[in-house]
């Protein structure tokens, strides 16, 4: 390792207070949170808190301006009694040729608490002391049916991708509180922002219409159906379900079922209004067979209204 008092940019007079405080001052400007992907820095942070650990440790200090020990703590050889054997790795064990931060005796972080506040304070106190990131917004757009069911959905933010978890029920506007994925704090040990996830919603669909957690949907239905009676086939946001369709029914009658709208407490229901359709080829059977009942059936559905 470089001269420890050179890496701090002192000289060996400095007392104490001037050793922290160089320290202090080099490892904010060196410190791995402050220099992501930064190998330098991460090199030189290391080399700073070595320097630091030997020289503010006053018998470590004294030994190395005798010379009895090098900048990694190993014996030099020289004075103290330490002997040849153990400069050459002897009796005195390997020497060291590198620093690993377990070798400190002592958190760096330490030093950042006393100006940014304790990192094992509440958050409210963390917030106070150091400023958080900002947060990020984004504008998400969703269809009818992932807002109805809930989906996954992948959106990139900057340079990270996500996986966004849509809430069964969702609303148009509703915004999702992602946490610590906003823009990063300006300051070591400060809490990464939130991203802020807007969903638009296109609330179109072919088939359904949608008021709070029910479900609105038109059925079509044939003449004997509607005459006769019958059982159907009807979709749902859930898969198909059978309805029992009542003898007379008329365009117009709306039946629910019950549970088969949003699930999301209190759970929707769905609600099917029957349309009585015709077939689209005139069927001249059908036309011959009005006919002979007209003639002797009257009624009169207007008149019933008060339109006439």
């Amino acid at each position: 390792m470089k001269d420890p008092y050179g890496v701090l940019g002192i000289g060996k007079a400095a007392t104490a207070e001037e050793i922290k405080k160089a320290y202090r001052d080099l490892a904010k400007k060196y410190h791995p949170d402050l220099n992501p992907n930064d190998a330098n820095a991460d090199k030189t942070f290391k080399e700073v808190s070595a320097a630091y650990a030997l020289l503010s440790d006053t018998d470590k200090k004294s030994r190395f301006d005798r010379g009895e020990i090098d900048a990694f703590g190993n014996p030099t050889g020289f004075g103290g009694g330490f002997g040849a054997r153990d400069a050459a790795g002897g009796r005195g064990g390997k020497r060291k040729t590198s620093f690993n931060m377990d070798d400190l005796g002592f958190d760096p972080n330490d030093l950042f608490n006393e100006i940014f506040g304790n990192r094992k304070s509440s958050q409210r106190q963390q917030t106070q002391n150091t400023p958080k990131g900002s947060d990020a917004s984004y504008t998400l757009p969703i269809t009818f049916m992932e807002a109805a069911l809930g989906a996954k959905k992948r959106l990139t933010l900057g340079t990270r991708t996500l996986d966004i978890n849509i809430p069964v029920g969702s609303e148009d506007g509703q915004t999702l509180r992602l946490k610590g994925q906003g823009d990063r704090s300006e300051f070591v040990g400060g809490i990464t922002g939130d991203a802020l996830i807007k969903l638009k919603l296109d609330n179109t669909h072919p088939h359904y219409t949608r008021k709070g957690s029910d479900i609105y949907c038109d059925l079509p239905i044939t003449l004997q159906e509607a005459v006769l009676g019958d059982v159907v086939t009807v979709p749902t946001l859930h898969g198909n379900v059978s309805l029992k369709i009542p003898a007379g029914a008329n365009t117009g009658l709306t039946m629910r079922l019950k549970g088969k709208g949003i699930q999301k407490e209190p759970v929707g229901d769905q609600y099917i209004k029957l349309k009585v359709v015709l077939p689209e080829t005139p069927d001249k059977d059908l036309i011959n067979f009005v006919k002979k009942w007209a003639g002797s059936h009257s009624y009169d559905p207007r008149k019933k209204e008060g339109l006439i």
